[in-house]
C-alpha cells in the first residue's frame, strides 16, 4: 500500500473554506467550524501555548480605529485632571 504520491492525487473534496469571522482558509465544512478562531463560538479561539499567533491577533496588530480615540480621550482627560489637582 503507497500512502504517497499516488494517494494524493485522489483528493479532490475541499474539506475548509473561507471563514466569514476571520478570512482564513481553516473553516470545517462537515464540522462547521473554524480552526483559526473557532468560529461559530461567541468567544475568539486563542491559547498560551501559542504566543506568537496571540502576539499576532492581539489588539493593536490593525488599525484599532476606535480605540486610539478612546485612548486619545483618556490622556486629555488626565491633563485636566492634574491640571485642577495642582491648583
Amino acid at each position: 500500500q503507497t500512502k504517497g504520491t499516488s494517494s494524493f492525487g485522489k483528493r479532490r473534496n475541499k474539506t475548509h473554506a473561507l471563514c466569514r469571522r476571520c478570512g482564513s482558509k481553516a473553516y470545517h465544512l462537515q464540522k462547521s467550524s473554524c480552526g483559526k478562531c473557532g468560529y461559530p463560538e461567541k468567544r475568539k479561539r486563542k491559547y498560551n501555548w501559542s504566543a506568537k499567533a496571540k502576539r499576532r491577533n492581539t489588539t493593536g496588530s490593525g488599525r484599532i480605529r476606535h480605540l486610539r480615540v478612546v485612548y486619545r480621550r483618556f490622556r486629555y482627560r488626565l491633563q485636566i485632571f492634574y491640571i485642577l489637582v495642582a491648583i
